[in-house]
């Protein structure tokens, strides 16, 4: 009986390109959103991949210290808070599934997204150390928190919890 890995010793064998690290270009390529998520195209032997994530059409309302007692704390009905920031791809990819959340539970629970650069009171008060960071709160108090970019059934999970049936 021949060993497992003799056939990549074969005709077939060819060596993989080598790995020179990472290549940046300040040329902006505009990829329709109709175009797949990847795009690839090749300049003078290197590669260049772009990666875009689609805009939502939809956004969270944004609280602020200025609207955080009144929109959070005062809220007759729970509060799904996301501490984000406009640099943070995560957070980014996560607020299309909040904006759906948003709509699935409308008139049980309101959401709305706190920018963490231009919020540190509120940010250092609530002791958010890494983003994406979902609160729930609800009757002014803090019941739950959500670190990283989860899938939505463990918002749902989590949401579910603190509903009026």
């Amino acid at each position: 009986m021949a060993p497992a890995c003799s056939s990549l010793t074969g005709p077939l064998t060819r060596r993989l390109p080598s790995f020179r690290g990472l290549w940046m270009s300040t040329r902006f390529v505009r990829v329709s959103s109709a175009q797949a998520q990847k795009v690839i195209s090749r300049s003078s032997r290197r590669q260049h991949v772009l990666c875009e994530v689609p805009e939502t059409t939809e956004q969270l309302p944004s609280v602020s210290k200025e609207t955080w007692q009144t929109l959070v704390l005062e809220s007759d009905i729970p509060v799904l808070v996301d501490f984000w920031a406009p640099w943070c791809g995560p957070c980014r990819l996560i607020e299309p599934t909040i904006v759906k959340l948003s709509k699935d539970y409308e008139g049980k629970l309101k959401c709305y997204k706190l920018n963490t650069d231009e919020n540190p009171d509120i940010t250092t008060q609530y002791g958010i150390r890494s983003i994406p960071t979902m609160m729930i709160f609800k009757d002014g108090e803090k019941k739950e928190a959500i670190l990283g970019a989860v899938p939505e059934s463990k918002l749902i999970s989590s949401i579910e919890k603190f509903l009026v049936r």
